[in-house]
């Protein structure tokens, strides 16, 4: 057993699959999807999407200087797939995927009202890369879908049953490992353990 050497690539799977929505001023809304999304900052909250040149919606966003990202559930895979093999140029593609455009308080394009959750990016900046240009973006709000809300008022990600995107191919999120910081918690079990030997001690 050993390790082949490829020449660069793209490897860093899996990713999320997200739908950009986007809009020029009195035209119709578009939907862009992306794989090549990510977080770059959390304070202040921003991201990057990137895009190649030649794409419809590269000079929509360019132009306007805002975007929306919708995350995608399951149920949106195939509306999410059938987004980034089509064009705007030639499909109004919230009609024909019958998608509902939603409208915030945040900005003028409008979010994807079946998408759990719907970040408002304004463009701060363009990085010219090579095949893709980086749009590098501060987010200015979040929309959630109030479904998604538990009993104690936070917002249920899990609940949501988000996609990812690996090489090609969509998968359903699985099951949970663990949570951040888990590794080095302690566990609950040897503290209790602790405990009643101190309580016995104590009797004795």
């Amino acid at each position: 057993m050993g390790k082949e050497s490829w020449k660069p690539g793209n490897m860093l799977y899996p990713v999320p699959a997200v739908m950009v929505s986007c809009q020029r001023p009195g035209e119709k809304a578009n939907i862009i999807t992306l794989a090549w999304a990510g977080t770059i900052c959390s304070d202040p909250a921003m991201l990057s999407i990137s895009v190649r040149p030649e794409r419809y919606s590269y000079d929509i966003i360019k132009e306007t200087g805002e975007f929306v990202v919708n995350l995608v559930t399951t149920e949106l895979t195939r509306a999410c797939d059938w987004c980034g093999v089509r064009s705007g140029r030639d499909y109004d593609k919230f009609k024909e995927m019958k998608l509902t455009e939603f409208r915030s308080e945040f900005m003028d394009t409008p979010a994807i009202d079946e998408s759990p959750v719907n970040i408002y990016c304004k463009v701060k900046k363009i990085e010219k890369l090579g095949t893709h240009h980086m749009f590098i973006a501060e987010v200015v709000g979040v929309t959630v879908d109030d479904k998604y809300m538990d009993e104690k008022g936070r917002f249920d990600l899990t609940a949501t049953n988000l996609m990812a995107y690996s090489h090609g191919e969509y998968f359903a999120l699985g099951k949970k490992l663990g949570k951040f910081g888990y590794s080095v918690k302690k566990s609950s079990g040897k503290s209790s353990k602790k405990k009643k030997s101190k309580k016995k001690s104590k009797k004795n």
